[in-house]
């Protein structure tokens, strides 16, 4: 068992107050972003944005939209995570662009596949109109589909939100562990008013905060008491 990441696991709490004497360099925020990343996400689309907060003049803006709560108002840093579903058609014509420029002479079979699959199948997957068809369309592939063997059950826009988010969360999650094992702590909100934060940082509408992380050296006083889990029989199951 790796031990070093069984500790970054075990010193990772969500602190809510932090030390205000204690400055977070730059280069911690720098590279844990740069680590988060690198997280997996769903078909390489990337349909994510990460907002650094770091003056003092934007820090403080963020409190009274983080509901005033300790994290907030004690944070020398914080991360605003957001999806953003509105670009998958940038994003899958950015993962074409890529996959062509390996390409040596003729275009191999894994390489047309590629292409196809970011050509074709993702507008298929988020393309989206008024009058709701293209669910229709997605929901009777998946249905006549799945009859005959295993098929992903593709359907509306809360399908897709649930996709994106899933991603966004992942990275935030790298981005954690990356502040823990850089020796600072982290505090994942999600009170705060989601419009009043779009608003601050001139979002479009199809952009949508996954969640905010405060960053600080966290203190005593931040941790809640003990980290309570419930039993790993309740939520482990072999098969």
């Amino acid at each position: 068992m790796n031990t070093d990441f069984q500790k970054i696991i075990e010193f990772r709490r969500s602190n809510r107050s932090f030390d205000p004497t204690v400055v977070v360099p730059k280069e911690v925020i720098q590279v844990s972003l740069e680590r988060a990343i690198l997280s997996p996400n769903s078909s390489n689309m990337q349909l994510w944005e990460f907002y650094w907060i770091e003056s003092k003049e934007a820090l403080a803006e963020m409190v009274p939209l983080c509901l005033g709560q300790g994290a907030a108002a004690t944070a020398k840093q914080m991360v605003v995570f957001v999806t953003r579903k509105d670009k998958w058609r940038m994003r899958a014509n950015w993962n074409v662009d890529r996959i062509k420029e390996t390409i040596k002479g003729e275009p191999n079979a894994q390489q047309k596949n590629a292409i196809k699959y970011y050509a074709k199948l993702m507008p298929l997957i988020y393309s989206n109109d008024p009058f709701g068809l293209m669910t229709l369309l997605r929901k009777s592939i998946s249905f006549f589909m799945g009859l005959r063997k295993p098929f992903v059950r593709s359907g509306g826009i809360a399908l897709q939100r649930i996709s994106v988010h899933k991603s966004c969360a992942l990275a935030a999650q790298t981005f954690m562990l990356s502040i823990a094992a850089e020796g600072f702590h982290t505090c994942p909100m999600e009170g705060f008013d989601a419009k009043r934060v779009k608003h601050a940082l001139h979002l479009p509408s199809g952009a949508e905060i996954n969640m905010i992380v405060a960053v600080g050296l966290g203190t005593e006083a931040g941790v809640w008491g003990k980290r309570n889990r419930v039993p790993f029989e309740e939520v482990v199951f072999k098969r």
